[in-house]
């Protein structure tokens, strides 16, 4: 490639990813946590409370399922401040993203910048892809490292690029630190399939040798980290979670389909686009005249191992194949890139269609929802304008430049980001609000301090997203059945589902007033104190 050319693409690349990370950030400082991310900002709690270590801690306790890489690095966001916030928590997350962004840019740009700009467009209106970057998302992290993989691969034979074997080294290591096992055998998967569909015999035998040491190497590494961390018994905890618990099903299990099935909503619109892509390709065949073919070969083999690779552990879940998702939408963008054959040029008209009608669409789904949440959405007029403003201006351009897509396709990545941000965020946020209750319950048990005992809410679940929200070194007691609280301590506070505190029957509960009741989790729970009874 050119070096002038290059250039300007590195920078154009670059542009696009830190547009994305202004778009990835917006409206986050400090949000309420919820759900899975409670997990991970109780372990940057733990760790500014107690200082960094080889793995994350919970209640003090070393967390058998994760190394604390990406703890690591919230942990480094969140020192200036002196807490852990929700920008904190989700700036390494959504840097990774903007990096997905820049390299899906940074392939495709050479061959031609519409079909670059169109990736980006069907990457950014992806469901998974929005909900994970706008979170902790590990397995985001290790979509960057995989990608991060395949284009020095790619690069080096398409764009002149040097080998930087040191740096697909490294990137292995990173993708281990951040994931597991796991985090390394996908990025080689991918790169060994880009050597095995180009006959490179030699690279994918020295690279594949040479991952297949570092994979052991690090697996012995962990274990004896593991062993120092927490002795024997918490490295076989971490041999049960990061290995056999996803191989054997013990962390819930799917079939073999899950994922070439899910994937149709899970990762709309690009993943179904990519097939009826790919079947366009199928029926026209290969164009020898076609120079991004390459390219398209090598993202459909990449995204297959993925699946395939990921199909293999019983326990699945969407997000663990996310490392596909860029290779997805470069597939989906494709007929953008060739204008051969009637069925490129319907996929084209589809997807301009869909991209031109996404504002009106969101302000029915609008509509709709407001009828069933009334005043629990925010900002729905303000939304609802833009929205409309959107849909005029898509209107505009049509009439105006007709099949020109860009623009159309960036209006409606704008069009749904909007809404997720000011829309469905918030209203996640008051249906599953844990804040509100948990501080409410700590600033109580604060005016009479005594043991605090959790009850019914799972020390690895509800009960991580009570703490998370306390911010205190407290290590509460935890009790499951009706018997367990017979021989609890007076005096103490008691946080139960409201639920199960109207089906206990013993006398003593009988005449018990609830101190606090409020909304956790979507569940109605109570906050009560058990006092010492007179003699």
């Amino acid at each position: 490639m050119d070096n002038l050319l290059g250039a300007t693409l590195r920078r154009q690349s670059w542009a696009v990813g830190l547009l994305a990370l202004l778009l990835f950030i917006a409206g986050n400082w400090d949000q309420s946590i919820i759900g899975f991310d409670s997990r991970f900002v109780l372990f940057a709690q733990e760790m500014l409370r107690y200082g960094p270590g080889f793995f994350p801690t919970t209640y003090g306790q070393p967390y058998a399922d994760y190394l604390s890489t990406s703890t690591l690095l919230t942990w480094l966001l969140s020192l200036p401040l002196g807490r852990v916030t929700s920008l904190s928590a989700w700036l390494p997350t959504a840097i990774a993203s903007a990096l997905i962004v820049a390299l899906v840019y940074r392939l495709t740009a050479p061959y031609s910048r519409r079909w670059a700009l169109l990736s980006v467009a069907l990457l950014l209106l992806s469901s998974t892809f929005i909900s994970e970057t706008r979170s902790v998302s590990l397995d985001q992290m290790l979509a960057a490292v995989t990608l991060a993989v395949f284009y020095l691969g790619y690069a080096h034979d398409h764009f002149a690029s040097p080998r930087r074997l040191p740096w697909l080294l490294l990137l292995l290591l990173l993708g281990f630190a951040i994931r597991g096992p796991i985090g390394l055998v996908i990025p080689t998967g991918v790169l060994c399939s880009y050597y095995l569909l180009n006959r490179q015999w030699r690279r994918l035998f020295s690279f594949g040798l040479l991952a297949l040491a570092l994979l052991v190497a690090c697996v012995g590494l962990l274990l004896l980290l593991a062993k120092v961390s927490g002795g024997e018994a918490f490295m076989q905890d971490v041999i049960r979670m990061q290995f056999l618990g996803r191989m054997d099903g013990r962390e819930g299990s799917s079939s073999v389909l899950y994922y070439f099935t899910s994937s149709l909503g899970n990762y709309a619109l690009a993943y179904p686009l990519a097939l009826l892509a790919l079947l366009a390709v199928l029926f026209n065949g290969r164009r020898t005249t076609d120079s991004g073919w390459q390219l398209l070969v090598g993202c459909t083999a990449a995204g297959l191992i993925v699946m395939l690779g990921l199909s293999i552990p019983e326990a699945k879940k969407a997000r663990y194949v996310l490392p596909m998702m860029p290779m997805v939408a470069i597939i989906a963008a494709y007929p953008f890139h060739t204008a051969n054959g009637r069925l490129f040029k319907g996929l084209r008209g589809l997807m301009l269609g869909l991209w031109a009608l996404t504002p009106g669409l969101l302000i029915g789904a609008l509509l709709v929802a407001r009828h069933r949440f009334g005043a629990q959405l925010e900002h729905f007029n303000s939304v609802l304008g833009l929205l409309m403003g959107l849909q005029i201006l898509v209107a505009g351009i049509l009439l105006k430049w007709r099949w020109r897509p860009v623009a159309p396709a960036f209006c409606a990545v704008l069009a749904v980001w909007s809404v997720y941000i000011l829309v469905v965020e918030p209203l996640e946020r008051r249906l599953y609000d844990t804040r509100t209750f948990s501080r409410a319950a700590h600033a109580l048990i604060r005016q009479q301090p005594a043991p605090l005992v959790l009850h019914g809410l799972g020390k690895d679940a509800k009960a991580i997203k009570f703490m998370v929200n306390v911010e205190c070194d407290r290590v509460p007691l935890f009790t499951q059945t009706p018997a367990d609280l017979a021989a609890l301590p007076v005096p103490a506070w008691l946080v139960m589902d409201k639920a199960d505190f109207m089906r206990l029957d013993e006398p003593r509960w009988h005449g018990l007033t609830p101190v606090l009741t409020g909304q956790f989790d979507k569940n109605t729970y109570v906050l009560l104190h058990l006092e010492r009874v007179a003699d």
